[in-house]
């Protein structure tokens, strides 16, 4: 009996060590990741630039620190306009910024961030989401080795800011605005002098006379901006930006090296920073506004009726032709197009209607 019990608890010493030899218990280390994100705004910027600073906090937070980000603000590594390029090349891993910067690399990228009476941002979201847009962003920016997704919207944005009173159509002529995107072009057609300038630019050009006029965001950045000190009258409504959608660009190689649940990590992220932006903006307008009217006696002016309609029929004209720079460009356009004529018919009798009641 003592003999059995001997052999059998000798056996089971051996099989445990042979068990030990042959599957050993490794530890290995998962890769982690240390990069840099550009964006087209000075950092910490209200909206825009915190914006993209909990846009990396949470990448952080999500991969359980395995992806590193820092942020930079314009011209920390590169300037405003030049983001998009520095993707990519690949000298930064991440961007965040707007489409309507790199119209001039890219025909079709306006489409992907406002066009002039088009889609408001849960429109914008709607198409991206669910009518193909994103599919279509995606393949506008491949051949540059760039993946875009949405960062933010800031709803529908405010007119601009004014020295002069636009009372017909004819005030645009010889107007010094900054105003970028198919908006801009419009302007144009009305014998503007439209010009393009990153926001860190925007209050010494207006307020030096370089620029009699220009468009920014909406109360939440012009108010932090300071442009009440620099002009008169505040237009609305914001027809050239019903719902400008922001973008987070990642270079394709970079995103390509991470691991899969990493990649899902950027993707939730992106989403996650995009449903908090349209929120905090739609808080934070109403008491910015306020402070903009009653505290610093801003002017506020809703564009005359006959102008707007004279802004709606050039913008369907500009939108037009700029859908006929390639075929890309025609065919994120006819995609638009169809979408909102799918549901116009739906938001005449929800939120349309359903605004005018309350007024």
């Amino acid at each position: 009996m003592r003999r059995r019990s001997f052999l059998k608890k000798s056996s089971a010493v051996a099989g445990a060590s042979a068990a030990a030899v042959s599957f050993p218990h490794v530890v290995t280390a998962k890769p982690k990741f240390k990069v840099k994100m550009a964006t087209t705004w000075l950092k910490n910027a209200p909206g825009f630039g915190t914006g993209a600073n909990y846009l990396a906090k949470k990448i952080e937070e999500l991969s359980g620190r395995r992806i590193r980000v820092k942020v930079y603000g314009d011209k920390e590594i590169v300037p405003a306009l030049q983001v998009f390029d520095a993707v990519q090349r690949g000298t930064v891993d991440m961007g965040h910024g707007v489409s309507y910067y790199w119209q001039g690399k890219i025909a079709s990228a306006p489409f992907f961030a406002a066009i002039p009476f088009g889609f408001t941002a849960s429109e914008m979201n709607a198409w991206l989401e669910f009518g193909g847009g994103h599919d279509l962003w995606k393949e506008v920016y491949d051949p540059f080795g760039v993946i875009p997704f949405s960062a933010g919207n800031t709803g529908v944005q405010m007119g601009g800011w004014f020295n002069k009173p636009i009372e017909t159509v004819k005030d645009f002529k010889g107007l010094k605005i900054r105003m970028p995107g198919l908006g801009g072009k419009v302007l144009s057609q009305l014998n503007a002098a439209v010009v393009t300038l990153p926001g860190s630019e925007i209050f010494q050009a207006l307020k030096g006379g370089t620029i009699d006029a220009t468009e920014w965001v909406g109360p939440y950045n012009d108010l932090a901006s300071g442009f009440y000190k620099a002009a008169k009258f505040y237009y609305w409504p914001g027809w050239h930006e019903p719902g400008a959608n922001l973008e987070f660009l990642v270079n394709k190689k970079f995103y390509n090296s991470l691991p899969k649940d990493l990649q899902q990590v950027v993707q939730v992220a992106a989403k996650a920073a995009n449903n908090r932006m349209i929120s905090e903006y739609l808080s934070r307008n109403a008491p910015a506004l306020n402070t903009l009217v009653t505290k610093h006696k801003v002017q506020l002016k809703k564009f005359p009726d006959p102008v707007l309609k004279k802004l709606k029929n050039v913008s369907k004209e500009v939108v037009a032709d700029a859908a006929k720079k390639d075929k890309l460009s025609q065919k994120v356009y006819q995609s638009m197009m169809k979408f909102e004529k799918d549901i116009l018919s739906w938001q005449k009798v929800s939120e349309i209607a359903y605004g005018k009641s309350r007024i």
